[in-house]
């Protein structure tokens, strides 16, 4: 699964990637550094709510910025500090996301992403 987000990670500045199910239960998350503690404890769900199927968004706050943006079967959450380049990160989401596409054509969801080795 850290393949799949590794572009991502590539970006200067990105801290984290996270990939939240429309259901709510975290499926991926991946830091740079120490992970948030008891980050798969939470419950995702009323965030995932109250997204209301929004298709993109960037959440800007002192120190950092998160990039939400839909794909498929949920939300990938990208965590960044200030010089994050945002446009980068949503390129990246586009050919992720792109492929995402190609592949579910060929099978049944996104499950040959997400299964476990």
């Amino acid at each position: 699964m850290k393949d799949l987000f590794k572009d991502i990670f590539d970006i200067d500045d990105v801290h984290g990637v996270m990939f939240l199910p429309f259901k709510g239960k975290l499926v991926f998350s991946e830091f740079a550094s120490q992970q948030p503690k008891k980050i798969g404890d939470i419950n995702w769900l009323p965030f995932v709510h109250s997204l209301n199927g929004i298709h993109e968004a960037e959440l800007i706050f002192e120190n950092n910025r998160f990039y939400l943006r839909k794909a498929g079967m949920g939300y990938i959450l990208v965590v960044m500090g200030k010089a994050g380049l945002t446009e980068m990160v949503r390129l990246n989401c586009d050919v992720l996301i792109s492929s995402f596409e190609q592949t579910k054509k060929k099978h049944k969801g996104l499950e040959l992403f997400f299964k476990k080795k």
